[in-house]
């Protein structure tokens, strides 16, 4: 318990530090090994330094999983959120080598952030721990967090590019390969990892000790990266490994890694105090007052109205004013009629089933509590002067009416629909997209405004996992009643019977299902690109405002032209440029 104040003290460091803004930095370059380590918390600090890297570098990730993707946009309004047509190029998967952007940083980030992992366990290495205080099983642990938190970066390289370096050392540039080497050396590199730090790390051995544990890696965190990896091998290296994938899943379930479990209401994995949430496997801490990349823009503060801090009353909050980069793809043409597309239409899949809690519009209740997660048609708050106003658009004399469609309303009152019929990413305004607040924007005068920590990994990422391999191999049955032990919550007792998967209820549930119930638990969670890839709809689907791709090459990202020219021992990815 003493080490877990230690790392609690170091954490808490850690995101009080500056975001890793420059790409070019150096780290550890000013501080010689042989005179920074002198007292226990130094090697603590040490070890967690990398962490707030990693916090920091989830933004890239966001962008690419999500905007490629079939649930979120982010089209022009009233001449806004054009930006040379960078979101329109992700959105119609027609990147290339020389647009940079977040492939970019994704690259860099993710190794940036594996060499500075790579030197804290080249440092350990040199050190005694009985020198420092430290148990054996206490140094392992902490040697195990950087170890766990490389392969986590390991992993999203794998995901992102497939074809990459592997570095293992900062100090011995011989170890690591110059050029890349094939997804399988990766693969394997990070599953031993992995293997490893399940048995080297802490364990969460009772329910409400998780916020002693929040931004560290534990056994479970470990093995729910093993799942990831698992449940996509077949993408990352033409192996079925859905049976491991089971086998990881069902001892994370039943405690082998720690005890975990589903909250009962969906909010709670990403509420101020979610780290004390059972739900919630591995998280970064934030705060206010420290760091809190979740509340980015390209995260979420993002995700509603320009103006919306009238609605929320948090005009003082440090994340700055809010904007409109993220929307839900519409489910409705300029008609009025409802799209037939099998992907996309977010806000229809979740109309599916009736009672859906998240689907209320969003409001603070006060007490640090909120309800609903989608934010549509006018948005009423009281003003300054005690009067009832709307929230309006940032530059255009209109009051927001905020539709499940894209087009120019502009201030077109809600049961009209206009006559220029072109609906597209380039022809928005700024009631066109449901927004949403996954995390919640509290008042100014509420206490724990800003204080969610960010969700990584939660239990029932791993329940969905195991169903999905129990769905794969045929086990229905199995798999429905796991995907609602999760879905219970989300619905009224008295509707189970509807909205239950057979046989606990009428629902039907099949693979396409499979990928939509993803969609709907992980609504803007970072990783749809992930799942429509291994559902085999990535590049051959078809969703609004978007075309089945040419090829399948645009299921990785091409390795960025600058990257190309630092290192001309890489070789392009297949189908671009080189």
């Amino acid at each position: 318990m003493k080490l877990l104040k230690y790392i609690a003290s170091a954490a808490l460091c850690a995101i009080a530090m500056s975001g890793c803004t420059n790409l070019d930095e150096t780290l550890y370059d000013q501080v010689g090994t042989q005179n920074y380590y002198n007292t226990k918390n130094d090697v603590v600090r040490a070890v967690f330094r990398p962490f707030e890297h990693a916090y920091w570098s989830i933004c890239s990730r966001h962008v690419l999983n999500e905007l490629t993707a079939d649930q979120l946009i982010t089209p022009t309004r009233d001449g806004w959120w054009d930006d040379g047509g960078q979101w329109r190029r992700l959105h119609y998967h027609q990147w290339n080598v020389e647009d940079g952007g977040d492939a970019q940083t994704e690259w860099n980030g993710c190794f940036q952030g594996i060499m500075q992992c790579n030197y804290v366990i080249e440092d350990l290495a040199k050190l005694s721990p009985e020198q420092f205080g430290f148990s054996q099983a206490e140094f392992d642990n902490l040697n195990a967090q950087c170890r766990a938190l490389r392969a986590w970066f390991y992993l999203r390289l794998l995901d992102a590019f497939r074809h990459i370096p592997l570095a293992v050392s900062y100090n011995d540039v011989s170890l690591n390969t110059e050029k890349q080497v094939e997804p399988k050396v990766i693969f394997d590199f990070i599953e031993s990892e992995l293997k490893d730090c399940t048995t080297l790390l802490l364990k969460k051995d009772s329910l409400g000790s998780g916020a002693n544990l929040q931004g560290q890696w534990t056994q479970a965190g470990a093995a729910a990266l093993l799942v990831r990896l698992y449940l996509n091998a077949e993408v990352y290296i033409g192996e079925n490994r859905y049976s491991d994938c089971e086998k990881v899943a069902q001892d994370i379930i039943d405690g082998t890694y720690g005890t975990y479990a589903v909250a009962d209401r969906w909010d709670a994995a990403f509420d101020w105090d979610n780290d004390r949430c059972d739900e919630v496997i591995f998280g970064f801490p934030s705060s206010q007052g420290y760091s809190y990349w979740l509340y980015q823009g390209d995260t979420y503060w993002w995700t509603v109205p320009a103006r919306a801090r009238y609605y929320f009353n948090d005009s003082k909050a440090k994340g700055g004013d809010h904007n409109t980069k993220y929307a839900a793809s519409p489910s409705y043409d300029l008609d009025g009629n409802l799209y037939t597309y099998e992907l996309g239409m977010p806000i229809q899949n979740f109309r599916k089933y009736p009672g859906d809690e998240r689907m209320k519009l969003y409001r603070n209740l006060g007490d640090s509590k909120r309800e609903g997660m989608f934010l549509f048609g006018y948005l009423e708050y009281i003003d300054e002067n005690g009067k009832k106003a709307r929230v309006r658009a940032p530059e255009q004399p209109y009051d927001l009416y905020i539709r499940d469609a894209v087009g120019n309303f502009q201030a077109l009152a809600p049961d009209k629909w206009p006559s220029n019929k072109t609906s597209n990413l380039r022809n928005g305004d700024h009631n066109s997209g449901w927004h949403f607040a996954k995390y919640p924007f509290y008042s100014d005068d509420d206490a724990h405004q800003m204080e969610s920590d960010y969700t990584e990994i939660r239990l029932p990422e791993i329940i969905y996992s195991l169903a999905e391999c129990k769905l794969r191999a045929g086990n229905k049955t199995e798999a429905a009643k796991l995907l609602n032990s999760v879905r219970k919550r989300n619905y009224p007792a008295e509707n189970y019977d509807e909205v239950l998967y057979s046989p606990e209820g009428k629902a039907f549930l099949d693979e396409s299902e499979l990928l939509a119930e993803w969609g709907r638990e992980f609504f803007a969670e970072s990783r749809r690109r992930v799942d429509l890839i291994r559902f085999g709809k990535f590049s051959s689907g078809t969703w609004w405002d978007k075309t089945p791709d040419a090829d399948k090459n645009t299921e990785i990202f091409p390795i960025m032209r600058p990257i190309l020219n630092a290192n001309p021992n890489l070789v392009q990815n297949p189908g671009y440029n080189k």
